[in-house]
């Protein structure tokens, strides 16, 4: 049974919603079209996955997606509206139809899934709940933060996963609460508590924004699941189809070794997975209103999901985060994509 705390903890990490929330209308493809550009959700600004850079262009593994989903539907990867949303407003700003997509670091749960009239649409990042800490602190496992202060954003599963592992290893933390990534680092960075916790992904990208990134560690531990994707509204199952088989198009890619730099060539492949992905052997596409070169627009213009892991956080970006399970299914990790055709 949950208790008071646990139903609090509940409402701001977005997993109670109110009565009557409006599912999407057939017509989010319509919509775009018309406006010439997708209506992206994106972070408050997280490096690698989605952050303006320095001439104010937002990057990452997270923007990928949204642009995936613009080369599919307006042929072009840049026609992409942003909305920096902090992890409060992000389900209120889907559901309302100020965004066509959610994308950016969002955890699917049962409860999200179910209640909030929203679906989520593939995995583009397996995460899991982990811990930034003070060099200087000394420790080196998380069974030994029992009475830590500890950085938490508001409205995030990481609040419930904190609550749930320290009960269960009968620990206490004072928690000291922050709206926006910015503003948690800030309160790590200032001493305002030992330890900071988010997704470890999160963390990574969080650490490189101190002013001496040496100066904190990630601890190995890993406490929960949390597989990251894009979120769409429920009731526009067109729509839906179409950012999901727009991931789906990356990683297909990447496994039958289509890149942004040969996909051209690989346009005269005599291999029939690739044929149909491309689209020069039937339109694949048709179903969801869709020209046959979708996926080819995708490749060229955004490139396979191995391209966008590794500029955006892979080992030659500054996260410097490894495949591990996000590697293929083919390479000893579990991204898998269901095949065209």
């Amino acid at each position: 049974m949950l208790n008071k705390k646990h139903l609090v903890l509940l409402a701001s990490a977005g997993a109670i919603t109110l009565a009557g929330v409006a599912t999407a209308q057939a017509d989010t493809l319509e919509d775009t079209r018309s406006r010439g550009a997708v209506q992206c959700g994106v972070s408050d600004g997280l490096p690698g996955f989605s952050a303006p850079d320095d001439s104010g262009e937002w990057q990452g593994l997270d923007v990928d997606v949204c642009r995936a989903v613009a080369a599919a539907v307006l042929g072009d990867a840049d026609a992409v509206n942003y909305i920096s949303l902090n992890a409060v407003e992000r389900f209120t700003a889907l559901q309302s139809g100020e965004v066509d997509v959610l994308s950016r670091n969002t955890t699917w749960t049962t409860v999200r899934d179910t209640t909030l009239g929203l679906n989520f649409t593939g995995v583009t990042f397996y995460d899991g709940q982990g811990f930034l800490v003070s060099s200087d602190l000394g420790v080196s496992s998380a069974d030994e933060l029992d009475g830590a202060a500890i950085c938490i954003q508001s409205g995030t599963t990481t609040e419930l996963n904190l609550a749930d592992y320290f009960r269960a290893n009968g620990m206490e933390f004072d928690p000291i609460v922050f709206d926006t990534s910015d503003q948690t680092v800030g309160g790590f960075q200032a001493g305002r508590c030992d330890v900071l916790t988010s997704d470890t992904s999160q963390l990574a990208a969080l650490r490189i924004q101190l002013d001496d990134p040496d100066s904190a560690i990630i601890l190995p531990d890993v406490i929960s699941k949390e597989p990251l994707g894009p979120v769409v509204r429920q009731g526009d199952d067109l729509w839906f189809n179409i950012v999901k088989w727009s991931l789906f198009a990356m990683l297909n890619a990447e496994e039958y070794g289509i890149t942004s730099e040969n996909v051209d060539d690989m346009l005269s492949s005599e291999n029939p997975d690739v044929a149909r992905l491309l689209g020069q052997d039937g339109n694949y596409g048709e179903a969801m209103q869709l020209e046959a070169d979708w996926a080819y627009n995708i490749i060229s213009q955004v490139g396979n999901y191995g391209e966008s892991f590794e500029r955006n956080v892979g080992m030659g970006s500054p996260l410097e985060i490894e495949r591990g399970v996000n590697a293929l299914w083919t390479q000893g990790g579990v991204q898998y994509a269901p095949p065209i055709r």
